[in-house]
């Protein structure tokens, strides 16, 4: 399945697209369990998160509506600037991974016993393991090649346009721009949130690599 506008294709199928769409399909998952537990343990979350978390304290929606509809904003970005990017990846990010989150948040609810997110030594306990679930769902859903979140295609469509500036330094300050935006609107900031600001695209790198055997 795929459709072109002149000569540019959207949701391709590139070679191993089965195991492509499985290891989309489990990151993105993996991916929504890791954000539920940073939400939880409210030590930050990523800059995307954070700001989706400052504009539902004004709105009356839940989560993953909300950041289906701020991801829909730049959706139309990428939609103008580079349809390349989008693929099944996209669609699999952008309207799944808010309500995956809310979804497994609701199964702690059940789970854990009340206030157990509250305790502080379990909040620090979980701390690394939940980040660590996080960035494997990230890396697999972009290790999967099917197309990027259009908030991950946007500093990739920025750095094309302004050459002189490495994607390096347009993805951090696309990051930082987030967090700031987030943290005026009283969005959960923390030592997650600056982790992933400054060093997520180097940690994705590394873990993509180590992934890629998965689809070969």
């Amino acid at each position: 399945m795929s459709f072109e506008l002149g000569n540019i294709k959207c949701f391709a199928r590139p070679p191993k697209f089965r195991n492509r769409m499985i290891m989309m399909l489990c990151g993105v998952t993996v991916q929504g369990l890791g954000l539920s537990l940073l939400r939880s343990i409210n030590l930050g979350t990523d800059p995307c998160s954070c700001l989706t978390q400052g504009v539902i304290n004004y709105v009356p929606l839940s989560f993953g509506t909300c950041q289906l509809l701020c991801h829909m904003v730049t959706f139309l970005f990428v939609i103008r600037f580079d349809l390349s990017m989008i693929g099944f990846g996209t669609i699999g990010n952008m309207c799944f991974l808010g309500y995956i989150s809310d979804f497994f948040r609701w199964i702690w609810s059940l789970l854990l016993p009340a206030g157990f997110f509250e305790v502080t030594g379990n909040r620090y306990i979980l701390l690394i393991p939940s980040l660590i679930v996080f960035l494997l769902g990230a890396s697999a859903y972009m290790c999967a090649g099917l197309g990027s979140s259009p908030y991950d295609a946007m500093p990739f469509i920025i750095s094309r346009r302004v050459k002189k500036v490495s994607f390096k330094v347009v993805r951090m300050i696309w990051d930082i721009s987030f967090m700031t935006a987030g943290f005026v609107l009283g969005g959960d900031v923390g030592i997650v949130t600056v982790v992933v600001a400054f060093f997520l695209g180097p940690i994705i790198t590394w873990m993509q690599k180590k992934m890629e055997v998965l689809i070969a």
